[in-house]
Formats: structure tokens, C-alpha cells, sequence
């Protein structure tokens, strides 16, 4: 048998006849995907990885089943079936062959041939064991795997690490752990993540009454007796409250909207003004969105500085989500710790999406380590985040050292000083050298694509906005390129919003300077221009965060790179597990003279000329420099394309090339057998997604082209002669007419123009117009429509027999 009949006639019926599809609440699902594939160039996927089956008992996946042909040996699925169960986070994996049955506990590392597969019952007990239940525990694992997920209307499907994390956090909470930290890469969706868990909690009436309570006793833990007496059923069920909580307000908005299924009188919007228009806080609702400057601002009525959340009770939160929670919600250092100590009774989620824990130390100190843990790494090779690449800009004017031919129009020029990235924009401004950035980056990118420029200052961001408007080439729209700061307030808001709209294009550009490093939620951002140098390992994933989310048609995005930030990519671990807590800094916090407040409870802004939070422009004018005559004429621009690794990591072109003759050999031994897998579109599809999946995707082996000076030439010959440098490419030109006497001779007229005709969109275009899947449109080009190409051509079967066969001969023997 094949292996789908294996499946269908031997292993299907086993699982029956051991309960699962049987036994009320089991379900078998059939080719589960786990990941997408990793998104490649040209709108196709790596390989994908597809469970066989998966098990799953009272809502919970519980094993995995990896099915082979009977043909084949029980022990060729093992590999897989540890693979899958790891990343799906299950305990018990399976392979089989339809006659013989390998199973695997993951947890114990206890495996060997088994007659059958656990029952149901069996497996569910072994997930969770009864020792380690309580009535308690019991419960509320039911109530929450009785609540199905909120697809919103079949529109939203869980992927495979939400679904753990979820799970995780509820775990979590069930154990009656009340600080919780979830660390995920940005764009895989923790927004969703937060709205699921929501879901759950408030469906199930879970609170932090009945969820502290011992059922077995009656008596809620760390409670007086006589305190749960006094409560009424109304209170032991109500619907939980669960606080949102953010550090912008474009943040709590996205939250808000997101959770727009929840019923509209359980969701508040807590917002300065209307708090002030009501005179007191909003109590009435389930679920609540603000940001922690708006709960520290408010005055008593003497007018001194009275936080909004005092109004509330300590425990009047039952959940606390603190999105983005290491920009200072768990600093201890953070004026808004306060807050999440006044209601330490909550259980408080953290989302972060930076796992590293050099520059968020007391984040984790104070969540502990992560329930879950889903990296930067795992979501771009599994196709679920889009892969990146990288363009470093160096120009002879990233250092500057003033001469007397230049022009000091303002401030006071520090002669022989050599004045370096830190220094352009904040002390020091030459228009002419970011006019050329712009120019530089302007010509590289499509001027269609959705940009976001980091800046280094709001004035800088004002600056780059406008050259950005003056050298535009593509649109007449004043609104092109816009900024949004701090100091555009509802303009630079509205503006963004606009920005994210994917059905409208303008604006196409948008500069920055701190605004906009996390939070952005655009999906179809293509370009990040960084031209303000990046310090902190936390910023730049999170700034590099704005590009990796999907899009339809978005195969990559691209970095390009005028501070040297690539070092950045250099991490060790590339997103893996966290680094051990180091001891915090020990800070005296002294009395604010605004606020008058320990720690400040201030709302920082930063400066809008300098961009620091603690400026001192008023000490200091900046130096404006105008270049002498020539000298921008002679600024001299390179940009050179970064190379990376299947594992995420940055190598040179001579590292690449290197692996890439290491790697060939496992997909064709001679040059006449890459000769013959090229020549015919499937094998040479085939190759190339097999080389893709391996690290060496069509866009690293277009960018070797230009590398060896081959742009001209076929794919073919760049992969010949990293495999035997002495066969020097020839063009694609060259093959073309050597070729044409051994095609044409065997071909009528009609079948010769046609011949003629892709000859020449290759020598145009290159290798990947004569791909299998351009078939049809090539025929639309050439003929108007397929049916018209077979009243010429015959039908498809002899068409598809010509488009293979001459191929043959494009590719056949040496060519001078």
C-alpha cells in the first residue's frame, strides 16, 4: 500500500478500535499543519510541517500519530513524531506503518513497540494525572476545555503556539499563580493571545473569588471563613474584571478593537477625558483598556496629584495584561510600578516579545521565568512571520571633520573634532548629508511600498519628511511622506491610522524618531529605513517587529542600514532561551520637583529637538554645517546585501558561498546530473525548493549573481561554477543561440516562433519564466488566450510536451 491507503485501511481503524472518534469528546484530526513554510521569494512556501494525526480528548491535543507506508520500517516516522510532539507541546507521539506501533513518552524519554494506542482515557491520565488533580484544578481544567476558542465566525484559526501559550497561561492560573509571563516574537500575536485567554475567563465566570476558593472545603484560601459566608452565589459568579493594560494609546485602541466580539456593555474605554467629564472613574464592565499614563495622571480637589486607579479597589481587577511589559510596567526603576503593587491581588499577564534578559532584567525578575516561549527564529522559519534581509549603507560622509571650505551657519563647530553617528542631528546637522541618505534610499526602494524611516530627533523626522517629498519620483500627493512624533499629536495619529489602512497608499512613508519602535500594527510594511542609531538590543527586534508581519504577496522586507545596527543580529542564541537574571542596579528614587512624587509619576515626552527624555537643548545649540562647494557631489555611496543563515545567523558572501559548496553535494553528485534536474521545470523546482528549505533560497543565488558578476547569466551556471569554479558562466544570451540549431530542427513553424518567443523572455528575464507555472500566462502573452494557443499548437498535453523538451536542449552538453 501507499501511504495513503496505509492510513485509510490499517491505521484509521486501529485508533477506532482503541476508542479515538469513538469515545464521546475524542477527535482524530487528519494532515493537522502545524507551520505554513517558510515564506520564500516568488509566493511560494518551504516545506510545511503536517502532522498525520493528532489526537484530542475533551478539547485538549493530547498526542501525535506520524503514519508511514506499510512498505517502509515502523522506526522512519520516529524522527518526525519527536519533532511534531515537541513543538506542539504534547507528552505521548506515535509512528506506525499500519502493522507495527512505536510509541514514545516525551516526557520520560520511554519508548518501544506497543500492540495499541493509549484509550482516552488512558492518555488524558497520563497528561494529567490524578495524583497531581484537585478537585479545584479538576474543575476549572473542565470548564476551560469545555469553552471552545472564538474563531469569529471561522475567520480566525488558531495557529499551533497560540494555542499552547493560551493553554500555558491558563495552567498557570488554575495553579493559582498570580505573575504570569508570556514571551513572544513580535507579530505573532499577542493581542489574540490576550483576547483568547479573555474569552475563556469570562465565559467560564472565572474571578478571583471562586478562583482562590478550596472546593472541597468551602473555605477560600488566605480568607477567613466567615468572609465566604458573607459572599452572595451573584458574587461568586460574576463575570471576571480584566484590565488591558498598555503604554500608548494606539496600543489599548488595537486592543480594544480586537476584543470587539466580547458583548459592547462589557467593554470600557478608560480615557482622561471622559473620566473628567464624569468626575470618577468607569466601574461598570468585564473588560478594560487604558494606558498607565492615564491611570497615574488625575489631582485630588486641592489639585495635588492623586493617580485615577487610587479610585478603584485593591482588588477590584481580577486580571491585569500588561502589553508590552518590559518598556517599564515590571521596572523597578518604572514610575508605573505602582500600579501593578496597588492591585497585587490581580493576576498579572505580561506580554513581551523580547526574550533577552541583559536589558529587561527586572521584567523577569519580577514574572519569573516565561510559561511560553515563541522566538523571532521559530516564526519565520515556520512561515508564520515574513523573512527579512538586509542592506548596510556606508557613505564617505559617516564621519565628519569641518574644514574651512565649509559654511558654520549656526552654533559653534568644535575644530579637529571627528564628529560621529551620536553626534549627526542631535549636536551636529548637515542638511546635504541626509539629502544624499535620502536620495540613496529613494533610488533602492519601490517608492510604492509602505516605508517607515527611524529618525533621530522629531526635528530630524521633520527634516528626512520633507527631502523625502522634494526627490519623490512616483506620486504628486503632498501627504507622500508624512511624520509621526509626539509632536503631531492627532494629526501624526490620524496619519498612522491611515498608514495602516492596507487598501490606501497614501501616505507611502512615514518618519520617526521613538514613536513608532513598537506597537505598529501595518501589515504590509516592505521597507525600514534606519537612519538614528540603535543601542539596545530590546529596540531594534522590536523596531525590526514593524516589518515581519504577513501580507499576501510580501515575500520579504528590507532593512537598510545607514548606523551599523546589523551587529545587532549577531545574538548568540538568535532569540533562544532567556539568560539568567543578573542582579538589578540599586536606584535611590528622589522626589520629583514637578510631580512631587517618589518614584515621578510625570508623563515622559521626549524632547521634540533632541529626542532624549532628559534634554538639555537649552544648554546648547546645535551646529548647522553647510557643505563647500563639490563636496556633496563627491559624497560617495555603497550598499552591499547581508547573507543569513537557515538558523537566523549573519555570514559574509565568502561564508555563503562556502556552505553552499559543502551543502550541494547532497542534491546532485556530477554536473551532468545537475545538468539534467535543471533541464526539466519540475526537478529543477524540486531543486530549488530543496536548496531554499536547506538556507539558499533564489534570492541569496540572485544575489551571488551580482557577486561573481553573473547577472546575465542562468541560475544554472552560478550553481555549476560554485560547484567547479573552472566552468566560468556564460550568458544567458550565449545558451540561448548555441542552443537554438538543436532545438528548431525537429520543429515545425508555428511550434519555432513559439520556441522563439520564450527564448527571448528568458534572455530578458532569466531562468524563472520558463518555470511550469508560467506556462499559461506565457500562452495569454504569446496568444491571447490557451484556447487560441491550441488551435495553433495542438492540445496541452502537446504543448506541455514542447515547453519540457526544449528545455532539454537549452540545457544539453557544453556550450561554448
Amino acid at each position: 500500500m501507499n501511504e495513503a491507503e496505509t492510513r485509510a485501511e490499517l491505521i484509521e481503524p486501529h485508533l477506532k478500535k482503541c476508542g479515538w472518534g469513538v469515545v464521546e469528546g475524542t477527535r482524530i484530526l487528519r494532515e493537522y499543519h502545524i507551520t505554513a513554510g517558510r515564506i520564500q521569494t516568488g509566493g511560494i512556501r518551504g516545506r510545511k510541517m503536517i502532522a498525520d494525526f493528532v489526537l484530542v480528548y475533551k478539547g485538549i491535543k493530547l498526542a501525535v500519530v506520524e503514519a508511514k507506508s506499510d512498505e517502509h520500517s515502523v522506526h522512519e516516522g520516529v524522527g518526525q513524531a519527536k519533532l511534531y510532539a515537541k513543538m506542539l507541546g504534547l507528552g505521548t507521539t506515535y509512528s506506525t506503518n499500519g502493522k507495527e506501533l512505536y510509541q514514545i513518552c516525551m516526557d520520560t524519554s520511554v519508548e518501544g513497540l506497543v500492540e495499541n494506542y493509549l484509550h482516552p482515557d488512558a492518555l488524558w491520565e497520563k497528561a494529567f494525572p490524578k495524583k497531581e488533580q484537585t478537585t479545584f484544578k479538576t474543575s476549572w481544567h473542565e470548564k476551560f476545555i469545555n469553552i471552545p476558542f472564538e474563531d469569529k465566525s471561522g475567520t480566525w484559526q488558531l495557529r499551533y503556539y497560540q494555542e499552547i501559550a493560551i493553554n500555558k497561561c491558563l495552567e498557570a492560573i488554575v495553579s493559582k499563580q498570580k505573575r504570569i509571563l508570556l514571551t513572544l516574537a513580535t507579530g505573532t500575536g499577542k493581542t489574540a493571545i490576550a483576547f483568547q485567554l479573555a474569552w475563556k475567563l469570562f465565559q467560564a465566570n472565572w474571578n478571583l473569588i471562586n478562583g482562590q476558593m478550596n472546593t472541597e472545603t468551602t473555605v477560600l484560601e488566605e480568607r477567613p471563613s466567615t468572609y465566604y459566608l458573607s459572599l452572595s452565589q451573584a458574587q461568586l459568579n460574576r463575570k471576571p474584571r480584566i484590565l488591558f493594560l498598555a503604554d500608548r494609546n494606539i496600543l489599548a485602541d488595537q486592543a480594544y478593537n480586537a476584543f470587539s466580539v466580547f458583548p459592547e456593555e462589557a467593554l470600557v474605554r478608560i480615557k482622561p477625558e471622559e473620566i473628567r467629564k464624569k468626575g470618577k472613574v468607569q466601574m461598570n464592565g468585564s473588560i478594560f483598556f487604558t494606558i498607565f499614563q492615564t491611570f497615574m495622571s488625575g489631582k485630588d480637589k486641592e489639585g495635588n496629584p492623586q493617580p485615577y486607579f487610587g479610585e478603584y479597589a485593591h482588588d477590584f481587577f481580577d486580571v491585569i495584561v500588561i502589553d508590552e511589559c518590559h518598556r517599564g510596567g515590571a521596572n523597578d526603576e518604572g514610575s508605573w510600578r505602582a500600579i501593578l503593587e496597588y492591585f497585587a491581588s490581580a493576576v498579572q499577564v505580561g506580554l513581551t516579545a523580547t526574550p533577552k534578559r541583559k536589558d529587561n532584567v527586572d521584567t523577569y525578575k519580577y514574572f519569573g521565568k516565561p510559561v511560553y516561549i515563541y522566538s523571532l527564529k521559530e516564526g519565520i522559519n515556520d512561515g508564520f512571520l515574513t523573512p527579512f534581509r538586509v542592506k548596510r549603507v556606508q557613505t564617505t560622509l559617516d564621519e565628519y571633520i569641518y574644514t574651512s571650505d565649509d559654511v558654520v551657519v549656526e552654533g559653534e563647530v568644535e575644530v579637529g573634532k571627528i564628529y560621529e553617528e551620536n553626534d549627526f542631528n542631535r549636536i551636529i546637522i548637515i542638511k546635504e548629508r541626509e539629502e544624499n541618505r535620502v536620495k540613496t534610499f529613494l533610488s533602492e526602494i519601490n517608492q510604492r511600498e509602505k516605508t517607515i524611516v527611524f529618525c533621530a530627533t522629531q526635528e530630524h523626522a521633520a527634516l528626512v519628511r520633507d527631502l523625502i517629498n522634494q526627490h519623490k519620483t512616483i506620486s504628486s500627493d503632498v501627504h507622500y511622506c508624512v511624520r509621526v512624533t509626539a509632536n503631531d499629536g492627532e494629526i501624526g495619529e490620524e496619519f498612522l491610522r491611515m498608514f495602516q489602512d492596507n487598501d490606501k497608499s497614501i501616505p507611502t512613508i512615514l518618519t520617526t524618531s521613538q514613536k513608532l519602535s513598537t506597537g505598529v500594527d501595518a501589515l504590509n510594511i516592505r521597507n525600514i529605513v534606519l537612519m538614528r542609531p540603535i543601542n539596545s538590543m530590546i529596540e531594534f527586534k522590536q523596531i525590526i517587529g514593524r516589518g515581519t508581519r504577513i501580507f499576501d504577496g510580501k515575500d520579504f522586507f528590507t532593512i537598510y542600514d545607514y548606523v551599523n545596527a546589523y551587529h545587532h543580529f549577531s545574538d548568540p542564541d538568535w532569540d533562544g532561551e532567556p539568560e539568567n537574571p543578573q542582579p538589578p542596579k540599586i536606584v535611590v528614587n528622589k522626589e520629583c520637583k514637578v510631580c512631587g512624587q517618589k518614584p515621578c509619576v510625570c508623563e515622559k515626552t521626549p524632547c521634540g529637538t533632541c529626542g532624549e527624555l532628559n534634554c538639555d537643548c537649552h544648554k546648547r545649540k546645535k551646529v548647522r554645517i553647510k557643505l563647500g562647494d563639490g563636496k556633496e557631489r563627491e559624497i560617495q555611496v555603497m550598499v552591499a546585501t547581508s547573507f543569513w543563515s537557515a538558523e537566523g545567523k549573519p555570514i559574509s558572501a565568502q561564508e555563503f558561498l562556502k556552505a553552499l559548496f559543502g551543502e550541494l553535494p547532497k542534491f546532485f553528485q556530477t554536473e551532468e546530473e545537475l545538468r539534467n534536474l535543471w533541464a526539466n521545470p519540475k526537478t529543477r523546482k524540486t531543486l530549488l525548493d530543496n536548496l531554499a528549505n536547506a538556507g539558499f533560497n533564489k534570492e541569496h543565488l540572485f544575489t551571488l549573481q551580482q557577486l561573481i558578476n553573473a547577472e546575465k547569466s542562468d541560475l544554472f551556471d552560478v550553481l555549476e561554477y560554485v560547484f567547479n569554479s573552472n566552468r566560468q558562466p556564460i550568458s544567458r544570451l550565449q545558451r540561448a543561440e548555441a542552443a537554438k540549431a538543436y532545438i528548431f530542427s525537429s520543429l515545425n513553424e508555428q511550434e519555432k516562433e513559439f520556441v522563439a518567443f520564450l527564448l527571448h523572455k528568458y534572455v530578458e528575464s532569466g531562468v524563472e519564466e520558463l518555470e511550469q507555472a508560467k506556462l499559461s500566462t506565457l500562452l495569454e502573452i504569446k496568444y491571447g488566450s490557451v484556447r487560441d494557443a491550441n488551435k495553433i499548437l495542438g492540445d496541452n498535453v502537446k504543448i506541455n510536451r514542447l515547453f519540457t523538451e526544449f528545455q532539454q536542449y537549452l540545457y544539453k552538453g557544453e556550450v561554448a
